[in-house]
């Protein structure tokens, strides 16, 4: 009779165990993404840090279910994302998931690299913006 409760056991330890190898990768490929910062992402990286930006805190390359965020204001539920040009190709995939971080409850702001090189304090007051609602 004992038999059903070490299935379970065993299928409730392998799924801890899966998850706890994923919650890993996910962690590890974050901090790869980190490391590798395009020159807008570091430079707008080095505005909002260290809750420089009216004392909001930011994480850079934060994981939200299989995605990943470039900065992510988890408290006020924003999400800031860098588009280089390469993002004109993957408009259907930012839309699907734009659609999802919606759904999980984050706003989603987009700029382009050009944006943060061009016109720096209009995507900081725009951030701003978008922290007081």
């Amino acid at each position: 009779m004992g038999g059903g409760l070490d299935v379970y056991r065993r299928d409730e330890c392998a799924t801890l165990f899966l998850m706890r190898r994923l919650r890993a990768e996910t962690v590890r490929r974050a901090r790869r993404l980190r490391k590798r910062p395009t020159e807008a992402e570091r430079r707008l990286w080095y505005h909002i840090r260290d809750r420089r930006l009216d004392g909001w805190r930011f994480r850079r390359e934060h994981p939200i279910e299989r995605y990943y965020a470039d900065f992510a204001c988890v408290e006020a539920g924003l999400v800031v994302e860098l588009d280089g040009g390469q993002h004109d190709e993957q408009r259907d995939y930012d839309a699907q998931r734009d659609a999802r971080l919606g759904e999980l409850g984050f706003r989603v702001l987009r700029f382009s690299n050009d944006e943060v090189f061009d016109n720096l304090e209009g995507v900081l007051t725009t951030i701003q913006q978008a922290l007081q609602k």
